[in-house]
């Protein structure tokens, strides 16, 4: 497959610092440029909204209603997302490519259904007092929504970043065109344009799909079959989409932290205006995570399996995995160090931040808590990565599992104990994984040429 890694090893062979500059800023723009697209798309569209959108409530409804789809979404599907990538990679390997297109067929149709009814279902005994025009469009979006996370975790598992990176430029350029042009039927024509980037965004994927994979059939479901099927998988989508909306979700519904804001949704902006700053610092962290993962530790990890496989002697597979083990520990260092200068620079700034968003100054400490979970969200994908990487299931149902349950219980706590706790349940979560994940993977390294072994 050609992808990213070929990208940034060209750009670092050049040895000079711009290319090394080139690299991680490459890597950056790949990495987090869709979720930032989309968040600062959705901002726009308040931003241009205001004092022409009337009531200029409906700004915050439009912008609650988009977080709840794709929080809820992103929830659904995480159960398909890993598991439908590991299939199409293996009928990759098996050199079955034939096999993608109507699997994505039936995948998609499946999404399509069960998002419809849930949908369906929702705003009609959870938003009753809301126009008919305001549900079609919610229904309409969340469906499109969950079919873009299906088509973006394929064309990712695929290696197409630079593709996906494009069409979400242009699904949300779209967003806020047709938001602007539409503001003046309020929270309706907000939602309709919304609904014409999400729906340009999914053509685009697909038409690269049915272009990349051409297959005789349109729709298969032996995916679902118990041969392709891996149920672990299924989870580990689940709990790690879950853990990462649990805090969020609590904090809206709480008393004393979140408000009613349109039918059954809740919003918090004590709580949802630092997060988001704080995954702003993500950025960094998630470039130095993909050049170190794309790069030395794929080129280590494919040397490791090929000498294995064709028969390469002991010393030289032992130090491929030493090297692997390097690469892991240098990487989860650089990350630290980038995401402490990412949070320095955040904290530095935050007060005017603040100041101009009009959010008192009394949520810095709010702030800094979620820059230190940010950083140790982002050791905590690398932590994951490897164990994809090692296709050590258990482990990484383990991992997402203890994420989703520590999630709940540390940030229970953390509202119990009041203001001053807040945002620590997060973080406790995520260092608590962070450290059993590291202790994990340094005993999987270890032992990993007689697993690998034994297994063939």
């Amino acid at each position: 497959m050609a992808g990213i890694g070929f990208e940034l090893r060209k750009l670092l062979r050049k040895d000079t610092l711009l290319g090394l500059i080139r690299a991680y800023a490459y890597a950056g723009v790949i990495s987090s440029g869709p979720w930032v697209l989309s968040i600062i798309g959705i901002l726009i569209i308040g931003i241009f909204s205001l004092g022409t959108v009337i009531p200029d409530v409906a700004v915050a409804h439009f912008q609650v209603t988009v977080t709840y789809m794709i929080a809820l979404s992103l929830i659904l599907t995480g159960f398909l997302q890993l598991a439908f990538t590991r299939f199409c990679a293996d009928r990759v390997f098996e050199n079955r490519e034939e096999l993608i297109l109507p699997n994505f067929g039936g995948v998609t149709l499946l999404v399509t259904a069960i998002a419809g009814v849930v949908g369906l279902l929702t705003v009609l005994f959870l938003f009753p007092g809301e126009s008919i025009l305001y549900r079609a469009l919610v229904v309409a979006s969340f469906v499109v929504l969950c079919n873009i996370w299906i088509a973006t975790v394929f064309l990712s598992g695929m290696k197409q970043y630079k593709a996906i990176l494009w069409l979400y430029a242009l699904g949300y350029s779209i967003t806020v065109l047709g938001a602007y042009w539409l503001r003046v039927f309020n929270l309706e024509g907000l939602l309709l344009g919304f609904l014409f980037g999400q729906v340009t965004l999914l053509g685009g994927m697909l038409v690269l799909i049915v272009r990349g994979y051409p297959a005789t059939r349109i729709v298969s479901f032996e995916f679902f079959s118990s041969k392709y099927l891996f149920p672990s998988l299924m989870f580990v989508g689940l709990f790690y989409n879950a853990g990462v909306w649990a805090d969020k979700i609590m904090f809206w519904y709480f008393p004393g932290t979140g408000g009613q804001v349109i039918g059954p949704m809740h919003a918090s902006l004590i709580y949802d205006i630092p997060v988001f700053l704080s995954y702003l610092s993500l950025i960094p962290g998630m470039a130095v995570f993909l050049v170190r993962m794309e790069t030395d530790f794929v080129e280590y990890y494919n040397n490791f399996y090929t000498a294995v496989r064709e028969g390469g002697s002991l010393s030289y597979i032992e130090d491929m995995r030493n090297q692997m083990v390097f690469v892991i520990r240098q990487g989860i260092f650089q990350i630290l160090k980038i995401q402490a200068i990412a949070a320095l620079v955040i904290m530095a700034t935050g007060a005017q931040i603040f100041a101009a968003l009009g959010i008192s100054e009394l949520y810095l400490p709010l702030l800094k808590v979620q820059l230190v979970a940010a950083a140790l969200q982002v050791v905590f994908l690398a932590i994951i990565n490897v164990f994809c990487y090692l296709d050590q299931r258990r482990m990484l149902v383990l991992l997402t599992s203890l994420f989703l349950v520590l999630n709940i219980i540390f940030t229970a706590i953390s509202l119990s104990l009041g203001p001053q706790f807040f945002g620590f349940g997060y973080m406790a979560a995520l260092g608590v994984c962070v450290l059993v994940g590291l202790w994990l993977v340094n005993r999987k390294m270890g032992e990993l040429e007689y697993v690998t072994f034994m297994l063939n």
